[in-house]
């Protein structure tokens, strides 16, 4: 599938995530949110499915990365969007990573926890007895208020993407608009010139027909207007002899 088939699919796709998620805010609930909730989502399953599939074969010929990088975060987005309603295989790893995923990977690996380089410069004596609550969890040190501002930027991180693609698919309507009423005019003009055609050939009907009488006349008429051209020809020359 070719790189303008799978944006337009991708485009498809994420109108269609944008209906139901409207669909789902009117009626949240009950009955009618459940039929909500089925609404749209084989096809969406079937677009997301078929995306995979031109994602992977692009990047298989290495060709637009930049465009193909771009439908990868896309296909993770609206997978997102979709949540727990539909099973949908995620796309898997590149095989190679760029220089921000690799800091990201070093940065993670060596985060230390709040207050750990500080048990490392200076221990507490035995006398002291100061213990830390052992703890696997990598936010058990961050402020709430910190992770939930962080949450709320990349919420609206995501709500400018959304702005950006309900822009995009606005215009993509305009342009639809506009392409419909020139073929509008075109069609008008093609009817116009189709009818001057068949007036075009009503009159050249009416000439033959006219042409063929007049051929017909003649065939007719043809010996006695030899012999009245032969007689004048023969008086013409009785006069000149006799002169």
């Amino acid at each position: 599938m070719s790189l303008a088939k799978l944006t337009s699919l991708s485009t498809e796709t994420l109108s269609l995530l944008l209906e139901r998620q409207r669909l789902q805010s009117l009626s949240p609930s009950g009955t009618a949110g459940g039929m909500n909730n089925a609404l749209h989502l084989p096809q969406i399953t079937r677009n997301l499915s078929q995306l995979r599939e031109g994602v992977l074969a692009l990047e298989a010929t290495n060709e637009h990365v930049e465009a193909v990088a771009l439908l990868r975060n896309q296909h993770e987005r609206m997978r997102g969007m979709v949540g727990t309603d539909a099973v949908i295989e995620p796309l898997p790893e590149p095989a190679g990573k760029d220089e921000d995923e690799e800091e990201e990977e070093e940065r993670a690996r060596s985060w230390t926890p709040p207050g750990a380089e500080k048990h490392k410069t200076s221990w507490p004596g035995d006398d002291d007895h100061v213990f830390t609550p052992y703890t696997d969890d990598p936010e058990a040190g961050r402020d709430p208020a910190f992770l939930l501002q962080e949450q709320r930027r990349m919420m609206d991180h995501q709500d400018v993407h959304l702005d950006t693609l309900s822009r995009s698919i606005t215009r993509q309507r305009d342009i639809s608009l506009q392409i419909n009423n020139e073929l509008e005019v075109h069609t008008g003009l093609l009817e116009e010139l189709d009818t001057d055609l068949d007036h075009t050939g009503n009159r050249l009907t009416r000439a033959r027909g006219q042409l063929g009488r007049v051929a017909k006349g003649a065939k007719e008429h043809g010996s006695t207007v030899t012999i009245a051209l032969l007689i004048l020809v023969l008086l013409i020359l009785i006069i000149i002899f006799k002169t």
